[in-house]
């Protein structure tokens, strides 16, 4: 193909397309050039722009001079290739009238690659915004190229936190189908690699087109009414998320319906494209995120206009901004309080059009005209010309096609994050030091305690590209306390590059201009290098490394708080929890197998009497047959450790066969005097209330942790780093998530337990239980629409999470004339604008499995399909006509013939063959008892131990191997190879909870410290 004659000529220029940095973390979770560049892409392209990019994409530093071009004549695309299984084929637009010009080098190498995907490179930003995160589309070879030049990179995605194999699916609760195989349309995952960014987790693709169709536009046209921005809020959202729009669409819409997580992830599949909790988490977070810039936006605005400020090009840069940063950028001139800056200065003195003669027409541009004598800042050429520079130099750092600019070749260049000891601490140090044996020992104690934990980044320098998220977290530790400084150094070479491409390129005059103005528009820009731009990319930088280290730290929050959550319950036995002691004896709580309290009582194991303290544990033990002791890890745990590992090995309980596990007793104190315990235990000592939480944490963790704030479990890594507001949000919400996948029997839960429950709140939880009390045991989930306060949303949201138990049904004791008083309930309700309905008072079988309220109907027209009975719910017979049917007819036809979605009749499947009483945590690990203990001395290196991971960070994980002190294995131990298949997808691949085989690699006796090298994880 010939190249069209240009307007004008220039010298060639050699590109050198290798011209890349190799970094085995991508920073474009941290600071993702694309979305900048998006973000400051002026309304309308024009030939600069073309041409800094072109420059850019070649890795030259020197970028032609402007050159206009004749638009092309559109070409006839050629016949395209045919894709292997298309998913949504991608309809071609018609080409525009002008197409941007390609290198010599790119058109050599692509006209034999050109299909009818190359007309997607389109001259707006808008067209290339919505392109750039659509994983299904297959781009043409050519395309590829193109956006990995241009430095696009997707960004690095969480996986929820999966146990093993045989609970990928544990938030659609898990799976009792042992023949049943339900074959899914998946399609097959790729290998992974830990140092490569993974997308999102969306096999299900056979609904896209139908849901882009049924979205409701009007919603979508009044949300961007009231965002009342510049730009598409689905299509940034999909930008910096890396979903598809018509997911980040329908996810918008589920969230205005306020529609809980746990709900759409369960009963909402097909909307959002199987989108785990923790991704569609990070959606909603990510939008309220852009709703909040857009509330703020507006306050701005507002404040501008009242200040009288406000003008149409500030307004428009305003409603342009994509984040807060770049709020904070445009709107930092004009706060109240902030010294006036040196170019409004200038700009009140009337030097505004000089400025802009400087750039439209030089040669006619006269200084001295300007010069006021006796006036400050117009008295000489000089001041003129000092005006006339801030004036540009402000006009530079705020233009978008030069900060597009200097962030792309950042991003190419060597930036670097370093700290160093600050002289007020090494001053401090010295002080401390001369005044050492004075008074207050003990701070000065605690402060050199501090200055030495920061001894590795007295002297630390990496790339921003490879810094990891503890590291960010600690260095902004450090700075807090004033024990670093830190900068982030951004080469030399930068600054030659981008003054020479400003005058060059950019903000070349348009005319001829004498050399002493060629001088001002040079020492213009490279005072807004300096002034301006380069204080807001280190601020950019610092707050995109801490927000991304934040991200990643709060999301290990979660996935340990979820495996801590969902360790499976320890039922059927009489369990002695112990909250252990040196002075005030060990507390003792035993707890029958429905965690009802037995006895409680103080023993004293580390006296002089100990043998008689030995003698009153075997009397309680033989009473009530307990068979299993549960220490809390707290002051004095090796020691009554070792108390009971010596009786049991005399057998000295027999004839039982008692065993012990230590468990984490972390809030367990805090616990003990809160008003829940107070309210649950009024009659106990405190300290007695922490033995019984300690006990309960075994029988059935997820029903005792969920009293303690979540920030007190001890889990994570800088719990006081991160944003308390996102980490207590991010919690709060694993914690629903799991109570409301687990399900809770309404006639037995606690209240606490239930205010967790999505849909559910601490009223409407104390509503239920009110009504539980005062007319018996719910009898079906439509009684529960006769609580207070239990409107059709609530309802929507927690019927299906909620179980109507027959046995435990049968169990309780309801009130005398309780059916009675429930039907005679019914009629008052009109009163009080409750609908009208009949509320059944008979027991549903549907209730007690997962199957929600809304598909009933379905569910029994899948019954009469396969020929079965609500009775026979959870039976071995049910399961085989269900198993016979679906092996004769697959999935999709049968949600035709009974008119559901294949997602919501897998789920009806799932609850119709899943026995009575499921509970998903039955595949996760249990807590381990033993009988004997092994101490730190017994180590040695080299040797093989199993343990279970207690805890995760971002560098490693730390094992309990039962020697009091936990293991870490560093994740630099943590490879592919010594991990399940269904584990390579996470960030880390170990949560507490997981049996893992180590070998110890060293010991630190002195510092307590135990290296191990991870062998495999114990399925």
């Amino acid at each position: 193909m010939m190249r069209r004659p240009r307007a004008t000529t220039a010298k060639a220029v050699v590109y050198n397309d290798n011209d890349t940095l190799d970094s085995d973390l991508s920073f474009s979770q941290v600071v993702s050039s694309d979305e900048d560049m998006e973000e400051w892409r002026p309304p309308e392209s024009t030939n600069a722009t073309s041409t800094a990019a072109r420059g850019l994409k070649a890795g030259g530093m020197k970028a032609a001079p402007k050159r206009t071009t004749k638009p092309k004549a559109p070409k006839e695309p050629k016949a395209p290739k045919v894709p292997k299984e298309p998913k949504a084929p991608k309809v071609p637009k018609e080409p525009k009238p002008r197409a941007p010009r390609k290198r010599a080098a790119e058109q050599k190498s692509t006209n034999t690659q050109r299909t009818t995907g190359a007309k997607r490179k389109k001259t707006n930003g808008d067209d290339l915004e919505e392109n750039k995160c659509k994983p299904q589309i297959d781009f043409p070879e050519e395309q590829r190229v193109d956006k990995g030049e241009s430095g696009v990179r997707m960004k690095e995605e969480r996986i929820s936190f999966i146990v093993s194999d045989q609970t990928v699916g544990w938030a659609d609760e898990g799976t009792s189908k042992a023949g049943l195989q339900v074959k899914k349309e998946e399609a097959p995952e790729d290998d992974f690699n830990f140092d490569e960014p993974c997308h999102k987790k969306q096999p299900f693709r056979e609904t896209n087109q139908q849901q882009r169709a049924a979205l409701p536009e009007s919603k979508f046209r009044s949300l961007k009414n009231d965002l009342n921005m510049n730009w598409d809020v689905v299509e940034v959202l999909s930008t910096q998320t890396c979903v598809e729009q018509w997911v980040c669409a329908n996810i918008i819409m589920l969230l205005r319906e306020e529609n809980t997580v746990p709900f759409m992830v369960r009963y909402r599949k097909d909307m959002i494209n199987h989108m785990d909790a923790d991704a569609v988490r990070d959606v909603q977070m990510v939008f309220e995120e852009l709703c909040s810039l857009a509330k703020k936006t507006q306050s701005v605005i507002q404040t501008l206009k009242k200040d009288g400020v406000l003008t149409p090009e500030l307004e428009e840069s305003l409603r342009n901004c994509r984040s807060a940063d770049d709020l904070d950028h445009v709107y930092s001139p004009y706060k109240k309080g902030s010294k006036l800056t040196k170019a409004r200065r200038a700009k009140a003195l009337g030097l505004e059009d000089a400025a802009s003669a400087m750039m439209n027409s030089p040669h006619n541009l006269d200084l001295t005209a300007w010069v006021k004598p006796g006036t400050e800042g117009l008295s000489s050429v000089e001041e003129v010309a000092t005006g006339v520079e801030h004036i540009l130099a402000d006009m530079i750092a705020k233009d978008p096609e030069t900060l597009t600019y200097i962030k792309a070749l950042c991003e190419r260049s060597y930036v670097t994050i370093q700290s160093s000891v600050s002289k007020t601490a090494l001053k401090e140090k010295e002080q401390g030091k001369s005044a050492q044996g004075q008074k207050k020992p003990g701070a000065d104690k605690n402060k050199n305690k501090d200055f030495d934990k920061f001894q590795l980044y007295f002297d630390f320098t990496c790339n921003v590209q490879r810094i990891q998220p503890h590291q960010t977290l600690a260095i902004n530790r450090g700075e807090s306390l004033k024990i670093l400084t830190v900068k982030v150094n951004i080469p030399d070479r930068v600054k030659s590059d981008f003054t020479q491409w400003c005058i060059n390129n950019r903000w070349r005059t348009k005319t001829f201009a004498r050399e002493e103005l060629r001088a001002i528009i040079r020492n213009a820009v490279e005072d807004s290098y300096k002034r301006l731009i380069l204080p807001f990319l280190t601020r950019s930088y610092r707050t995109k490394l801490t927000s991304a280290a934040e991200k990643e730290s709060i999301a290990m929050f979660v996935r340990n708080l979820r495996q801590r959550l969902l360790v499976c319950p320890v039922r059927g036995c009489v369990i002695m929890g112990v909250d252990p002691g040196f002075r005030h004896g060990c507390k003792l709580a035993v707890l029958s197998h429905t965690s009802q309290i037995l006895h409680t009582d103080v023993v004293y194991l580390h006296n002089s009497g100990h043998q008689r303290e030995a003698e009153k544990l075997r009397h309680l033990m033989i009473k009530y047959g307990c068979t299993k002791v549960v220490i809390g890890n707290g002051t004095a745990c090796r020691e009554t450790e070792s108390f009971f590992a010596d009786l049991i090995s005399r057998r000295y309980f027999h004839p039982l066969d008692v065993s012990y596990c230590i468990t984490n007793e972390a809030g367990a104190s805090i616990y003990s005097v809160s008003p829940e315990a107070v309210k649950e235990m009024p009659d106990l000592d405190p300290n007695l209330r922490s033995a019984v939480s300690i006990g309960r944490r075994v029988q059935d963790p997820l029903a005792e942790l969920v009293k303690i704030d979540p920030k007190h479990i001890g889990i994570g890594t800088y719990q006081h780093d991160v944003s308390a507001g996102a980490l207590k949000a991010a919690l709060d919400g694993v914690v629903q998530e799991c109570v409301s996948f687990v399900g809770v029997d309404i006639n037995i839960c606690s209240e606490t337990l239930m205010r967790h429950v999505a849909g559910l709140n601490a009223g409407r939880a104390r509503s239920i239980a009110e009504w539980r009390e005062k007319n018996g045991p719910f009898i079906n989930r439509e009684q529960l629409k006769l609580v207070k306060g239990m409107g059709p949303k609530s309802f929507q949201q927690c019927a299906g999470f909620i179980r109507i138990n027959p046995q435990t049904l049968n169990s309780a004791k309801p009130l005398p004339g309780s059916a009675t008083t429930v039907a005679e309930k019914t009629a008052p309700k009109k009163s009080k604008g409750k609908a009208a309905c009949d509320i059944p008072t008979s027991l549903n079988p549907l209730d007690q499995t997962c199957i929600h309220p809304e598909s009933y109907h379905v569910a029994q027209r899948f019954l009469s399909l396969v020929g079965g009975s609500v009775d026979q719910i959870g039976s071995a017979g049910l399961k085989q006509f269900v198993e016979n049917k679906v092996t004769t007819s697959c999935i999709e036809e049968l949600a035709k013939k009974v008119d559901a979605t294949p997602e919501t009749l897998k789920l009806i499947i799932d609850g119709l063959t899943q026995p009575p009483g499921f509970d998903i945590r039955q595949n996760f690990g249990q807590a381990d008892f033993k009988r004997g203990i092994v101490s730190m001395s017994d180590l040695r290196v080299g040797a093989v131990l199993t343990g279970r991971v207690d805890n995760t960070t971002l560098f490693g994980a730390f094992v309990d191997i039962g020697v009091g002190r936990d293991g870490l294995i560093h994740k630099s131990n943590i490879t592919l190879d010594k991990l399940p298949v269904g584990q390579r997808r996470r960030s880390l691949a170990l949560g507490p909870g997981e049996r893992v085989e180590v070998r110890v690699l060293n010991i630190d006796v002195q510092r307590g410290r135990i290296g191990l090298d991870l062998i495999r994880v114990l399925q």
